[in-house]
């Protein structure tokens, strides 16, 4: 048993799982290979199990080092806590249950923000209270109530103010609410709520570049107009409504059969930073702020692919790392592989990324309920 429910575990049981399932060997062609479901990654690298939790999702730190995890089909928000000091959470505790897919969580002043379908609630004062977890503060429960695209990934910018995307309600379409295929944005009381950014299929995974302060995020392509079209998206906001293309154009200029001929004069869309592979269900991304890897990492940005699910041939399933130069992203490339097998067999489903205060990055797994943990010597 790796995990109590609001009970201590047995270390020495993880260590000895950690040892025996994911022995660390490297590969003829220089990359580190984790014998579980033989994840790869590049030399230097090891990858282990940190935690499980259900349908684990979008993960965020307490102040006190609480880990917070929400969840998309199960329906519960999770928190880990050391307690014994030993850099491994070691107590499951279930913040809530029975939610509208709370996928979204962030934290703010002591306080755990969670993102239903239609609504944020706000759990005060929460790491004093893993036990004993009071009634949360609904601070806005006017989001549209769609279940298409309705899960919401949240995270609090470097303004103080709480992002929450609106996906778009459907495939391909053109809404006439313009909350819809949008990132809002508002203060941390639920107020003051403002559009920052349109055209936005269906975001589930954004971060800030630790010098400019831009806003970075992912967006995931519409489907059926074949296996490689149109890609996955990684975007960046210069300013305040800023359009990037949906329902029109997607990626760098492919025009929507359905309605680009319907795209207003108005409209001046911004192409994508970065096309990603098609259908790849691009998630989480983190531009890597810490010290333990090599140097070169820095402020560089891992992306975490979910994995297609309506191609020929799957693809994804896979953390990649996106190089920038100049502020501009230059290269993307694989950095862990190996959810996805040769025959087309699934291990994992990657979706969101965190870094630790050591600079170890936490990768979380929905499909088989597992946080990794990378690190590099």
């Amino acid at each position: 048993m790796l995990f109590a429910e609001s009970g201590a575990c047995w270390r020495h049981c993880l260590v000895s799982t950690v040892m025996i399932l994911l022995f660390i060997g490297c590969g003829e062609d220089g990359v580190t290979v984790a014998q579980n479901g033989d994840l790869r990654l590049p030399a230097g690298f090891s990858i282990e199990e940190y935690a499980a939790a259900p349908n684990a999702r979008s993960m965020v730190l307490g102040d006190e080092g609480t880990l917070f995890v929400g969840t998309r089909s199960d329906g519960r928000v999770f928190a880990l806590t050391d307690d014994d000091g030993d850099g491994f959470h070691d107590t499951r505790h279930t913040i809530a249950s029975g939610l509208n897919m709370p996928n979204g969580v962030a934290f703010k002043d002591g306080a755990l923000y969670v993102a239903e379908v239609s609504r944020v609630m706000r759990y005060s004062d929460i790491e004093a209270n893993l036990d004993n977890v009071p009634e949360p503060e609904v601070i806005r429960d006017d989001f549209p109530t769609d279940q298409s695209h309705g899960w919401k990934y949240i995270a609090f910018g470097p303004d103080g103010k709480l992002y929450v995307p609106v996906g778009a309600p459907c495939n391909i379409c053109d809404p006439d609410d313009a909350i819809y295929a949008t990132i809002t944005r508002m203060d941390a009381d639920g107020s003051n709520r403002e559009i920052v950014a349109h055209g936005i299929r269906n975001t589930v995974g954004f971060d800030w570049h630790p010098d400019t302060g831009e806003l970075w995020f992912t967006d995931n392509g519409r489907d059926w107009l074949g296996d490689d079209l149109p890609p996955d998206e990684l975007n960046r906001v210069e300013v305040v409504g800023q359009h990037f293309g949906y329902p029109y154009v997607h990626g760098d200029g492919i025009e929507d059969p359905e309605f680009h001929e319907l795209m207003p004069d108005t409209v001046e869309w911004t192409a994508p930073e970065r096309e990603l592979g098609p259908h790849v269900a691009a998630l989480g991304v983190d531009f890597y702020e810490g010290a333990m890897f090599p140097r070169e990492y820095r402020n560089q940005l891992f992306v975490a692919e979910h994995g297609s699910w309506n191609r020929s041939e799957k693809i994804g399933y896979r953390v990649m790392l996106v190089r920038l130069e100049d502020n501009h992203a230059v290269s993307y490339e694989p950095f862990v592989t190996g959810w996805l097998d040769s025959d087309g067999s699934v291990s994992g489903r990657p979706v969101d990324l965190i870094e630790l205060p050591d600079g170890s990055l936490l990768v979380s797994d929905d499909a088989a309920g597992r946080i990794y943990r990378i690190t590099y010597e």
